[in-house]
Order: structure tokens, then C-alpha cells, then sequence
């Protein structure tokens, strides 16, 4: 199989269990570290499927690797090809198929349930998940559902948690998530939790149990992980 081109655009936040799932079924991955100035030129054509992982920028900063990115997506989604995107990566596929990105009524930051939503398309992907369960959200800004997708999950704070159309999928919560890579959010992204309200927990909550809310989400990340493969073709 062609490898998985995976977008990172700050250090902290790489592929995390995604990068280990992959792994685990000998699917090779090349890592492109924005964060780095790695803005390579990439050839759809020689990769099985594209991954956009998070960032505290905004998709609508004027960046010109987001453009890049942006006009990346489209060609793959032309075509077929498997695209995933995290947070900042859900992001970068409503863009680039349509959709808006405008900031959210609160800033949701935390540990926070997620419902799935009906429908024939969302219960391809939602099956064996429970109707609502837990995730780590990071974001200040929110994503619409571009034209043609189906809306998977929502919360209380963000109507629109994750999407999907064809072989895309788009997240704005975060599923890939290592206990390691929450601590050092905690850390690095500290001023974000100085403010704190009914919307966004204290470091000391986010971390509390860490190792078995990160379990736990594991397992649902492994069924999106093993829907979106579906997509794959050698």
C-alpha cells in the first residue's frame, strides 16, 4: 500500500494514536512537518490517503501553506482519496469542500460528551458506537457542514463535531489524542485555560484521569480509524 501523507503543523500536536493504529496494520506513513517549513510538494498520486492534523492557527489566516493545503484537499477529494482531518484539519476540509469557518459561540476546551447524530450515512459510520460518549475538544472556532456532507456528532457547545462525505472525514473534536500529548497541552497552551468557565476546565480536570479517559477514547477512535480504511485501495 501507497503510504498515508500526515500534515503536522505544530509540534505538539502530531498524529498521536493515529501514528500507533497505523502502525499496528503495517500501513506506512511519511510525516510533514509544517511546523518545520516542510512544504515539499506532494503527488496525490503516490499516497493512499491525506491526514490533517490540529494547530492553534486559524484556516482563515493568511498562510500560504494553508492555500496549499486547501487546494491539496480538493484534488483528493476529486479523486477518492481517503482524507482525515483533526480539529484544525476538520477544518481545513469544510474550507476546502465549501464550508465556513467562523468562530464558536464559546471556546470549548476539556473533557466534554459528544451525541451522534442520525441518519443513514452517520449510522455507517457511527455503528457499534454509543450514542454519546466522551472526548477532548480544544477550538475556538467551528466548522459548517459543507454541501453534500452528512453531520456525524454534536455537543452541547458545537453543533457541528464531525462530518463526513465519501471517503472524508472531518473532525472538530480530538480522538487521537496520547495521555502524553494532553499534558503537554496543558503546558503549552496554559494561557487559553486562564480564563476559565462552564466551557473550559482547569488543567488539573483535564488531567484528572487521564489514562482512563485516554483508554477509553482509544477505542473510539479505533472504530473511526477502522471505518475511514474502508475507504483504502492498494
Amino acid at each position: 500500500m501507497k503510504p498515508v501523507l500526515i500534515f503536522r503543523h505544530v509540534s505538539c500536536e502530531g498524529p498521536g494514536y493515529l501514528a500507533e493504529f497505523l502502525a499496528l496494520r503495517g500501513i506506512s506513513f511519511d510525516l510533514i512537518r509544517i511546523d518545520e517549513g516542510e512544504e515539499r510538494a506532494c503527488e496525490i498520486d503516490r499516497c493512499s490517503a491525506l491526514v490533517f492534523m490540529g494547530g492553534p492557527m486559524s484556516v482563515n489566516d493568511p498562510l500560504p501553506w494553508l492555500e496549499q493545503e486547501l487546494a491539496l484537499i480538493r484534488a483528493a477529494h476529486a479523486r477518492g482519496l481517503p482524507i482525515l482531518g483533526h480539529c484544525l484539519g476538520g477544518q481545513l476540509i469544510s474550507k476546502a469542500l465549501g464550508g465556513a469557518i467562523t468562530p464558536s459561540r464559546v471556546p470549548e476546551i476539556g473533557w466534554r460528551p459528544v451525541e451522534c447524530v442520525g441518519g443513514e450515512e452517520a449510522a455507517r459510520w457511527l455503528d457499534g458506537l454509543p450514542p454519546r460518549f466522551e472526548v477532548l475538544h480544544w477550538h475556538t472556532e467551528t466548522f459548517s457542514i459543507p454541501p453534500g456532507a452528512a453531520r456525524l456528532l454534536k455537543s452541547d457547545l458545537c453543533e457541528n463535531q464531525a462530518f463526513a462525505i465519501g471517503n472524508t472525514l472531518a473532525m472538530q473534536c480530538h480522538i487521537e489524542v496520547t495521555a502524553k500529548m494532553v499534558t503537554q497541552w496543558v503546558k503549552v497552551y496554559q494561557e487559553q485555560l486562564a480564563a476559565l468557565s462552564t466551557s473550559v476546565q482547569a488543567p488539573d480536570e483535564i488531567t484528572r484521569r487521564l489514562s482512563q479517559r485516554v483508554k477509553a477514547l482509544r477505542r473510539i477512535a479505533e472504530r473511526f480509524y477502522c471505518r475511514w480504511l474502508e475507504g483504502f485501495s492498494d
